[in-house]
């Protein structure tokens, strides 16, 4: 998994020739230590140009069906994002949601940088959404720091439902400055606390990416309706 990872990564950086990404703000990435990335998620490209300038392996959660699919599509689907180091998850709530978290931990505890997209899902139309708090716990209990991170102009390069990007469109990525929220430290389970930290964080995340905010569950905005979804999601 590692191997290919790196083979991955040097095959993102042969792209960089085609696509011309850009980026901002690499050096407020740690170095080394649990590191939690947080961002907004416009594009299936995001997966490719957000973790591409990092100088460390990023470990996403992602949604299982990435790895579970059948067939020659499956086999190369499950190849490609294990090799990029997506760890699978059950995106549905309750019990769900809290393996996803332990496992969030468990790769924290490792010392390793996690990626996590706060809305749960892509954006609909571009703007952002309101986080689920999974984020705020995952920082709270392993006292890693969050480094926002924005996503630019990938919805155009690539929006969702289209498999070509727009070679016209240059995508970028910005990381903000660490976010520290030890003083918040035992209060896990406060759901204010929680929404308090998310929140924070989100606003983080527009002022990088200059978005216009929506309060609204990305998930029920698809739909018109409906329930959340797990929280870490």
């Amino acid at each position: 998994m590692g191997v290919l990872y790196w083979l991955l990564k040097l095959t993102f950086t042969i792209l960089r020739i085609v696509f011309r990404p850009w980026s901002e703000g690499v050096k407020n990435v740690p170095r080394q230590g649990p590191v939690i990335l947080a961002s907004n998620h416009l594009s299936f490209s995001d997966h490719f140009f957000g973790p591409l300038p990092v100088p460390r392996k990023v470990i996403f959660l992602a949604k299982a069906e990435y790895v579970t699919g059948r067939g020659l599509k499956g086999v190369i689907s499950k190849a490609f994002f294990t090799g990029v180091g997506v760890i699978p998850i059950d995106r549905e709530g309750g019990a769900a949601s809290e393996r996803a978290l332990a496992t969030g931990l468990r790769v924290l505890a490792e010392g390793r940088v996690l990626g996590i997209y706060p809305e749960g899902t892509r954006s609909p139309d571009g703007r952002l959404y309101r986080g689920k708090t999974g984020v705020a716990r995952l920082a709270i209990e392993s006292g890693a720091p969050v480094v926002p991170c924005a996503m630019i102009n990938t919805f155009e390069f690539q929006p969702p439902g289209t498999l070509l990007p727009d070679i016209r469109i240059r995508p970028g990525v910005r990381f903000g400055e660490p976010m520290d929220f030890a003083s918040y430290q035992g209060r896990e389970t406060d759901r204010q606390v929680l929404r308090t930290v998310t929140d924070e964080i989100m606003r983080a995340i527009a002022k990088l990416s200059g978005q216009e905010y929506v309060d609204v569950d990305a998930r029920r905005a698809k739909s018109g309706a409906g329930a959340d979804g797990g929280d870490l999601e």
